[in-house]
This record gives structure tokens, sequence and C-alpha cells, in this order.
């Protein structure tokens, strides 16, 4: 049987698209669950393992007050192992800033190269296995991962 190379690579561009949107628009308060039980989310900054550290991430992010975020998904990638692992490989853009909007238009405070190790699990959903960002351009203010 043939993988549909297509339709996986649909599964993950809609996969991270609902993982920023949570993020962006609800704190990240279910971004854990996008991970697999010992999934490595790897940021800027540091790695974290396990959905609890995950979760701890975003919500000591939460606590913190007021921020604005959009992180913008370019050039998406997909490398298909088999019809349960995947790589996605992307380019992400992180316009952030803390406070309420409107804000200030500035540059972006991060452009990085992003790559995703993607598993379906036995309920037949994606997940990441792994996500590892790294910083290709900063900006003058600090990323919050």
């Amino acid at each position: 049987m043939a993988i549909d190379e297509l339709r996986i690579r649909q599964e993950l561009e809609m996969l991270n698209i609902a993982f920023w949107r949570d993020v962006d628009s609800d704190w990240g308060r279910n971004a854990h669950e996008f991970f697999t039980e010992d999934g490595v989310y790897t940021t800027s900054h540091k790695a974290r393992k396990g959905r609890e550290a995950i979760r701890g991430f975003y919500s000591e992010r939460e606590s913190r007050g007021d921020r604005v975020a959009r992180h913008l998904i370019h050039n998406f990638h997909v490398i298909v192992q088999d019809e349960n692992h995947a790589t996605a490989e992307w380019t992400m853009c992180l316009y952030a800033e803390d406070g309420t909007p409107p804000l200030m238009s500035e540059p972006p405070i991060l452009i990085g190269a992003v790559t995703d190790e993607c598993v379906r699990g036995i309920d037949g959903k994606w997940r990441y296995a792994s996500r590892t960002t790294k910083p290709l351009f900063k900006g003058s203010r600090p990323t919050s991962g």
C-alpha cells in the first residue's frame, strides 16, 4: 500500500497551525497535549522533556502577565519516513511583546529554523516526539522561551 504523503503533509500542517493557535490565542494551555508523553520541546533557550515540563513552561509564561504573540509558519516541508513517522522542517517568524494590543510594530524578535519529529499514535493522532527551534536571526528584545 502506498503512503499518502500529501495527506500526511496536510495533517502535520494542520497540527502545526492548531498548536500555534493555542499558544497565540489561549496562552498554550493545551500545548503539552500536542506532544507525546516523553516529547522534547527545545526552544531558543532550553529543552523541556515531557508534557508536564511543557505545560509548566506555558503556565509560567501566562503568570507573568499580558503578552501578544504571533508565530508565523513559512516554508513548511515534510519528509515522510513511513505512515506513522515524519519530519517537518520549516521557518518560524515570531512577533511578540509584553502588553496589550495594539502595540508598536517592530521587526520579528526571532526567525528560527524548526525541526519537528512527528509520530502518529495508536489513536490516529499526530504528535510531536520532538520540536527543536534553532535561532537564525534575533531581534533586540528577548524571547520568553
